[in-house]
């Protein structure tokens, strides 16, 4: 595998953690059915602490993102962009773009 695909890889693994099943489970709420169930906490996502090795259930705290807020940020460079483009522009290629054609400098 190149640099990139480790990379995506690496992020799909972590945002699966938060992604639901065929049941409506997302492996980061354990075995809680009010998580898959409930219309009023099936679209929660707790961010913990760290997650259980097995089956990715949440552990620790819930309060904090921590690294677990990687998941959100990872997931935009590869479902937005394929492998040449980020090989041709690296970072450069996830510069915004408004006001037409212009480019605004990545801060």
């Amino acid at each position: 595998m190149n640099p990139y695909e480790v990379a995506r890889e690496l992020s799909d693994r972590l945002t699966s953690i938060f992604l639901r099943d065929a049941e409506g489970h997302r492996p980061g709420h354990g075995a809680q059915p009010r998580f898959a169930k409930d219309p009023h906490g099936k679209d929660l996502i707790l961010f913990y602490e760290y997650f259980h090795g097995d089956n990715g259930a949440g552990l620790g705290a819930s309060h904090q993102t921590g690294w677990t807020g990687l998941g959100a940020v990872t997931t935009t460079p590869f479902h937005t962009l394929a492998a040449d483009e980020w090989h041709r522009g690296g970072r450069e290629s996830l510069r915004p773009k408004s006001h037409g054609d212009r480019e605004e400098p990545l801060s």
